[in-house]
């Protein structure tokens, strides 16, 4: 079975990664907290961002879509409503995979318990938000 999936949904899913991230690791938000926490020179020149960004752009479309076809799959297993199953599969996956890899990768990389929950509460907001996407616009014929 392949599952169906909103392209337009993932797309928009993609551009709220980087809203999210913009506004969350801004320096009136979290931005300032973060690059101390992960020694991270906010002052180094924009072009050294070129391919982190674009790097981002393409996982956060891979994340999108993942989730759109979790989704689906999660509906289609056990029906209710798209919004809420959406929800409830990004806040599976997310502490499945997300946060139980970035906590066990932290700690063997001695890093501060502060930074990863830094870091997995962005990956929340930001998975919570494109489920919002998702589950709002559900693909065609589906609901």
């Amino acid at each position: 079975m392949i599952p169906e999936i909103n392209y337009w949904a993932v797309l928009l899913a993609t551009l709220s990664s980087m809203i999210v991230g913009s506004i969350w690791y801004s320096p009136k938000v979290f931005g300032t907290r973060w690059s101390k926490l992960a020694n991270v020179d906010m002052d180094r020149p924009a072009a050294t961002a070129v391919w982190p960004i674009i790097t981002t752009v393409i996982v956060s479309f891979i994340t999108a879509w993942v989730l759109a076809g979790a989704s689906a799959i999660a509906w289609h297993f056990y029906g209710g409503s798209w919004f809420w199953g959406a929800v409830i599969t990004a806040v599976t996956l997310w502490a499945g995979f997300t946060a139980a890899r970035f906590i066990t990768h932290d700690a063997f990389e001695g890093r501060s318990t502060r930074l990863t929950t830094l870091n997995i509460a962005h990956e929340l907001v930001t998975v919570l938000v494109m489920a919002a996407i998702i589950g709002v616009w559900p693909p065609a014929m589906t609901v």
